[in-house]
């Protein structure tokens, strides 16, 4: 039985466990939202074919429109594709731009997160044993970073799971900071408006998003890792899948007639460069990323990934495949064909003409006690997208690490940082001259 706020979870070592019951909202710390918003699986699929990908995003949406109708959020909309959408009205009489704060409501396909189960640790360094009867520990010895956050309180899963700090640290962050602001009105704020969306792991978080409903001049995406990112550069993506026709004759009577499709497959992929490597680069660094290979004598086939945060250098990969392929075909004719997409580009395109908007992140971080890392994503967000549509979208910690897999954690403090990050923008942009 559910009593007060504290039956959410039990702290230090022991297992949190989230009880469906009524709780008063003012109670709620932006962890207990966390907490909360974890037990939901919205583990996003990139084989339904429909949006949302998975019912369990829509769960969560229906949840969570609850969740801001308490609060006092106004022209909550939940769209029949899960895009959920309210504004917290503006307290100011001042001219402000009428800016939004994003997350996605889906966790990545890459590990389960089914059944999540957090853990609250107070830190103090050494091994943390995340699944003893499977021997599942999270290390500083593999994850150097861990002794940046001794002496504070961090969230760790179960070892089966992943966590989902990415992105409902973000959810939890934005809907906290909108209680917030709805509870203090002696900070002034123009109207802001908040966003969910689903599958954004899976890329299609941008796909429905009306952004001439959202309404804003820009937005912040509340997705990034460590505390004090700041990201308005990412990669050029594109997604390649290369095919190779075999022919296939009795290995007996093989001579001069056989082509094996999957060593046609083998050759090709080590003709990229290995430098080139996801493991082998960092920083402003490309890569091609063979994220799947299948293969019989008839027919093997190779997908990849293509990744640069320089345009040119982009463009320079895709050309390398397509040459790759004619010399491929140069040596067996009609045996390879390549199906190449280009899925996002840099947001720094859009962003940096109007880098007030960044500069605004940046001082209210500095506001919040938060020291700014400004660094390019070396992955995606659907901020870059969602720039390329008319609405400028810098990234923006959300505080946790090691995502998408079962030694993902997130430290309370970063999370806590977030929502104040996400208040002082609000509060900053009143006082301050930030529109252009």
């Amino acid at each position: 039985m559910c009593r007060n706020a504290h039956d959410f979870f039990v702290v230090s070592d022991t297992l949190i466990t989230f009880m469906a019951c009524n709780i008063n909202d003012k109670l709620m710390t932006v962890t207990d939202r966390f907490l909360k918003y974890v037990t939901f699986d919205t583990e996003s699929s990139e084989t339904t074919g429909v949006t949302p990908s998975t019912p369990g995003q829509r769960v969560f949406a229906e949840a969570l429109v609850k969740e801001l109708e308490e609060i006092g959020l106004e022209d909550i909309t939940l769209d029949d594709k899960s895009y959920l959408m309210a504004t917290l009205p503006a307290n100011t009489a001042k001219e402000v731009p009428i800016i939004g704060f994003i997350a996605h409501l889906d966790t990545s396909p890459d590990m389960s997160g089914k059944d999540v189960e957090p853990r609250i640790v107070s830190y103090e360094g050494g091994d943390i044993v995340l699944c003893a009867e499977e021997s599942v520990v999270l290390s500083p010895l593999m994850f150097p970073e861990l002794d940046d956050y001794k002496g504070q309180d961090i969230i760790v899963t179960n070892g089966k799971t992943l966590l989902g700090a990415d992105d409902k640290g973000g959810v939890a962050a934005i809907i906290a900071a909108m209680k917030y602001l709805k509870d203090h009105p002696e900070v002034e704020h123009g109207k802001i408006r908040v966003g969910f969306t689903p599958d954004e792991e899976i890329g299609a978080g941008a796909d429905y998003f009306d952004v001439e409903k959202f309404g804003c001049e820009w937005a912040y995406t509340i997705d990034g890792g460590q505390i004090g990112e700041l990201e308005y550069e990412n990669f050029n993506a594109a997604g390649a899948k290369v095919v190779f026709k075999g022919l296939n004759v009795h290995p007996g009577y093989a001579k001069d007639k056989m082509l094996n499709a999957s060593l046609l497959a083998v050759e090709f992929a080590s003709w990229l460069p290995v430098a080139q490597r996801p493991e082998h680069t960092t920083g402003y660094e490309g890569f091609f990323h063979l994220t799947g290979i299948s293969g019989t004598v008839e027919e093997a086939s190779l997908s990849y990934i293509i990744r640069d945060h320089v345009r040119t250098a982009f463009e320079r990969k895709k050309e390398l495949l397509h040459e790759l392929v004619k010399r491929m075909n140069e040596m067996h004719p009609g045996s390879t064909t390549l199906e190449l997409r280009d899925q996002y580009y840099n947001m720094r395109e859009v962003v940096e003409p109007k880098k007030f908007i960044v500069d605004l992140a940046f001082d209210a971080m500095k506001e919040a006690g938060v020291t700014p890392l400004v660094k390019p994503i070396r992955g995606g967000t659907d901020g870059a997208r969602l720039s390329f549509m008319g609405l400028p979208c810098p990234n923006i910690f959300a505080g946790g690490l090691n995502f998408h897999g079962r030694y993902e954690f997130l430290p309370v403090k970063s999370l806590e940082k977030s929502m104040e990050t996400i208040v002082k923008i609000a509060e900053l942009l009143v006082k301050g001259n930030y529109t252009s």
